[in-house]
């Protein structure tokens, strides 16, 4: 479930200056130290998201030609990018990200308004309009500027990306069914999220940047579990993406 188009258009580009700023926020030694991603190093961080600019620009090709183009040839190759990607020096890794997010951008300006409502395919076999392709970068860019960790939080996103954000998990959570039933409610927003999965819905209280980092699978603070979990166990949850 993608926001409105104008909306994406802004916060891609919010998003993107987010990263840069806890990209440019690190030394490259710390880059090339963990994360808060099990098992990637910063250097994974840099390597994912310039490949995912440059697999996007793989469906805006498809958007402009009419012809197939997926991001990845296959799953294989998206994890062999990040992983042959984080062998490289931290300068290199850098350029690229800036290098492939400018390109990117440059791409998308250069798609007409038929070709913006040609369906694409994402990497998780979904079909979209190529509309979605600036949300789809938007995900990437604002959380994997939380995950080089130091000085980009979910505070520094806008309150209405959160929304969005949850919106979108939400619905795939739900539809996967994999995971707890959950009752979010922020304290600070007056909208409500329910979560449909396994077992009594868990009420989880908090600010609305914290939820959605929470059910995006990243650790979050000043949140509180309601009946029945305990309130200080919040139900662990499987992956997003």
């Amino acid at each position: 479930m993608a926001p409105a188009v104008e909306a994406s258009r802004a916060w891609m580009g919010e998003g993107t200056e987010l990263f840069l700023r806890a990209m440019r926020g690190h030394s490259d030694d710390a880059l090339a130290g963990p994360t808060a991603l099990p098992g990637w190093t910063g250097k994974h961080v840099l390597a994912h998201v310039a490949a995912n600019a440059d697999a996007l620009r793989n469906l805006v090709r498809w958007a402009r030609t009419g012809e197939e183009t997926p991001m990845y040839s296959s799953p294989e190759q998206r994890n062999a990018n990040i992983a042959d990607g984080a062998e490289r020096a931290v300068p290199y890794l850098r350029e690229w990200v800036v290098r492939s997010a400018k390109e990117l951008e440059a791409s998308l300006g250069d798609l007409t308004d038929e070709q913006w409502h040609r369906e694409v395919r994402t990497a998780q076999g979904r079909l979209v309009p190529a509309t979605e392709i600036r949300w789809m970068r938007t995900r990437e860019v604002m959380i994997h500027a939380f995950d080089l960790s130091g000085s980009v939080g979910f505070r520094d996103m806008p309150a209405e990306f959160h929304a969005a954000l949850l919106d979108d998990i939400v619905a795939k959570r739900s539809g996967a069914g994999d995971g707890p039933a959950l009752q979010l409610e922020p304290t600070d927003d007056e909208r409500r999220w329910d979560v449909a999965g396994k077992g009594a819905p868990t009420t989880v209280l908090g600010p609305l940047s914290q939820l959605a980092a929470y059910l995006s699978g990243r650790q979050a603070t000043r949140l509180a579990a309601g009946a029945p979990a305990d309130a200080d166990a919040l139900p662990e949850l499987p992956r997003w993406l």
